[in-house]
Parts: C-alpha cells; sequence; structure tokens
C-alpha cells in the first residue's frame, strides 16, 4: 500500500523546486503538528530538500535527489 504522505511530499519537492523558497516560507506554509502527516520531516529526512544560507537568508531548495524523484519515470 502506498503512503498517503507521498502525493504530499511530491508537492512540496515541486513547489521548492520551482525556485528556492525562504525557510520561514515554507515553515509557514508546510508545517504541521499532527505526528501522522510529517511531510516536511520526511522530505529533509530523505533528502529531497536542504536549506541553505545565503545573503543572510536561509533558503529551502530541492536537492539533485529531489529533482529525480519529480521525473516521470520516478516511481510513485
Amino acid at each position: 500500500m502506498t503512503d498517503p504522505k507521498e502525493p504530499l511530499i511530491r508537492d512540496l519537492v515541486a513547489w521548492i523546486a520551482a525556485a528556492p523558497r525562504p525557510y520561514a516560507e515554507v515553515m509557514e506554509s508546510w508545517r504541521t503538528n499532527c505526528p501522522r502527516l510529517t511531510v516536511w520531516e520526511d522530505a529533509v529526512e530523505r533528502g529531497l530538500v536542504t536549506c541553505t544560507a545565503r545573503d543572510g537568508a536561509l533558503l529551502v531548495e530541492a536537492t539533485p535527489a529531489g529533482r529525480a524523484a519529480l521525473s516521470p519515470a520516478a516511481p510513485p
């Protein structure tokens, strides 16, 4: 059975892959207190997104693994 979070994780990575996002914006949009809905945490743990300090700001970017996971050939 497929994890019901998978489409949400993919949406998060796609949203971040479109353009680096400020960490605060990502947290405001994707953080949850529900222990069953760990989209942000799962994406970070899998190495699909990363945080980078740039010009005094903390940005979230898709990693090469995250971009590969968005490929049509990637397993769902």
